[in-house]
């Protein structure tokens, strides 16, 4: 035990003592904390442009619209007043006028920013929309269909004897509903899913490629030698591991103790946000979980990195070594985000990848977050990813203690093995 405890305190202080260690932390908790005070900056330089009283929509010594221009023209004979106060009310951010059919003069206003945008009708129920530059989240065309459609229902309504106020009200009529979810939330539980697993998946690789480079290190210097014979293998092995994993739960409690931190200090600034609020309004149940497979997830591919670590003959040959385990790792990702990302998560490959001890860490997270797992699903589930955790640790350290001492060319994974049966 002492020993352990010795290699844990020095792997311990060998992070801390990392520059690249500290210097991605301090840059991750400058960068939330950047996003997290983002609103306070934005509403600051708004209030600042617009200091003294003016309105943002309005120049107060001409008196000057200064929204952007949204020209309407028409070429059949449509009620060019109905339309013009219909798109008025539709699009209250621009300033709607009626312009000439013109399509070329139309198209010179647009190019030379004297309008921003332009609707020709063709006909009631048929246009062309002209726009300099058309945006991703442009949704005029969307807002002048129903405009129009409006406009088109009401008036045949009226022909057929309706009033234009009954037209009205029967086309403003609303359906109430309330939704009853008598399970867990996807929608609501997507984002901090994705942030978990996210998260599992960027420390294991990160952290994990740490713990087999360390090693790898420590045997092509020869240091290996002295240490095997002070230390036990076990001790060794799991010194590194647990300490691997303490730094990398620093690291996170520091990334996500500050978001959280700046999150509050912020929180009237983010109103009602459906997104950032979901990420810190966790249910305490599912911190735990996450906790605990995040744990034992990390511990499954730490030890093997480590195990294959100390099989590499340089360090150069690390990245080599590891793309099995990487592969797999990765494998079980895209299985995990693709499942969520089309809503499937209790599907027959998730329920499969809840069993197994590569997979499980983030499949039966998901499926607790984004679904309903029965009771014994779940401690199964957890029983046979601890069996297995405590086996590959076990398996590690022997691997690990005939690896170190292999030098030369690679070994093979059957001589690897049979090293281990004999010893």
């Amino acid at each position: 035990m002492k020993q352990f405890a010795t290699i844990l305190r020095f792997e311990v202080k060998g992070y801390f003592k990392n520059k690249i260690f500290v210097g991605i932390t301090l840059f991750l908790m400058g960068l939330i904390a950047l996003v997290m005070f983002f609103p306070r900056f934005s509403s600051f330089f708004e209030g600042m442009k617009n200091k003294g009283g003016a309105s943002p929509t309005t120049n107060e010594e001409t008196g000057e619209d200064t929204r952007p221009v949204m020209l309407i023209a028409l070429e059949d004979a449509l009620a060019a007043e109905d339309i013009l106060a219909a798109f008025s009310q539709t699009f209250g951010s621009y300033d709607v006028r009626m312009a000439g059919a013109d399509a070329g003069e139309i198209k010179k206003q647009i190019s030379s920013g004297q309008a921003e945008c332009a609707f020709v009708l063709h006909s009631p129920t048929a246009y062309t929309y002209y726009v300099g530059n058309l945006s991703m989240t442009d949704r005029n065309p969307a807002a002048a269909d129903e405009t129009l459609l409006n406009i088109y229902r009401i008036n045949n309504m009226v022909q057929e004897g309706l009033s234009s106020s009954q037209a009205e009200q029967i086309l403003s009529a609303s359906i109430s509903h309330e939704t009853e979810n008598l399970g867990k939330d996807q929608i609501q539980n997507f984002f901090y899913t994705y942030i978990m697993i996210f998260a599992l998946y960027m420390v294991i690789i990160l952290y994990g490629q740490m713990v087999a480079t360390n090693v790898a290190t420590e045997k092509s210097s020869r240091a290996m030698e002295l240490l095997i014979t002070s230390a036990k293998p076990a001790s060794m092995m799991f010194g590194k591991v647990i300490a691997s994993c303490l730094a990398g739960f620093l690291q996170l409690l520091c990334v996500f103790g500050s978001a959280f931190l700046f999150f509050n200090l912020n929180k009237s600034q983010w109103g009602n946000n459906q997104v950032i609020t979901s990420l810190f309004d966790m249910p305490l149940g599912l911190l735990l979980y996450m906790l605990l497979f995040f744990v034992l997830g990390f511990f499954m591919y730490a030890f093997l990195f480590g195990a294959v670590g100390s099989t590499a003959s340089k360090v150069e040959d690390i990245n080599t070594s590891v793309m099995p385990i990487t592969l797999v790792f990765i494998a079980a990702f895209l299985v995990v985000m693709m499942s969520m990302s089309s809503g499937e998560v209790d599907s027959p490959l998730m329920v499969i990848c809840s069993y197994l001890p590569f997979t499980s860490p983030m499949a039966m997270f998901t499926r607790i977050a984004m679904s309903t797992v029965p009771v014994y699903e779940v401690v199964v589930s957890v029983a046979i990813l601890v069996v297995s955790v405590a086996a590959v640790g076990i398996l590690s350290a022997k691997i690990y203690r005939v690896g170190v001492l292999l030098y030369g060319t690679t070994p093979k994974i059957g001589t690897v093995l049979k090293s281990v049966w004999k010893a």
